[in-house]
């Protein structure tokens, strides 16, 4: 039987990992670096398959290759071999792991969002077709704008 323990310490590592990267990109976030964020997206692309890897590594040494459900899987898996208190210790850390991953990547696309929406609202301020206010000339009339706004305010 494969070492299964040692297949969940070793997804325990690729999450603590991406746990991370996922406080690299929030802090990237908060601070608009988006140069970073490209460098960090780049790690962790490769870090997400090899997690993938880790999680089918585990399923097949379970029996539960192909099987929807990998949290339910091993749930039956533990409660079929309750001996095993290495896998069992091990497997709740990797859940609290994933848990803090996600509430990290949550919080990183809420702040993806943010951003986004100041950018939306910036380039709409600044694509907006000039105001049609009517200026006066010198004879009391009023003019057309010119289109620029520096020379329609003045």
């Amino acid at each position: 039987m494969p070492d299964l323990a040692g297949i969940l310490a070793r997804e325990i590592e690729l999450v603590s990992r991406f746990i991370s990267l996922l406080d690299q990109e929030q802090d990237s976030l908060k601070k608009a670096n988006a140069d970073a964020l490209q460098a960090i997206t780049a790690e962790k692309m490769p870090l997400i398959a090899q997690m993938n890897s880790a999680e089918g590594e585990r399923m097949a040494a379970i029996g539960a290759t192909g099987q929807p459900g990998a949290k339910a899987s091993m749930q039956r898996w533990l409660e079929d071999n309750t001996a095993d208190a290495a896998v069992a210790k091990n497997w709740q850390q990797l859940l609290e792991l994933a848990r803090e991953a996600k509430a990290l990547h949550d919080l990183n696309i809420q702040l993806v969002e943010m951003h986004l929406r100041n950018a939306t609202e910036a380039l709409a301020i600044l694509t907006q077709p000039p105001e049609s206010s009517s200026l006066y000339g010198a004879s009391g009339q009023t003019m057309g704008s010119s289109g620029s706004r520096i020379v329609d305010s003045a």
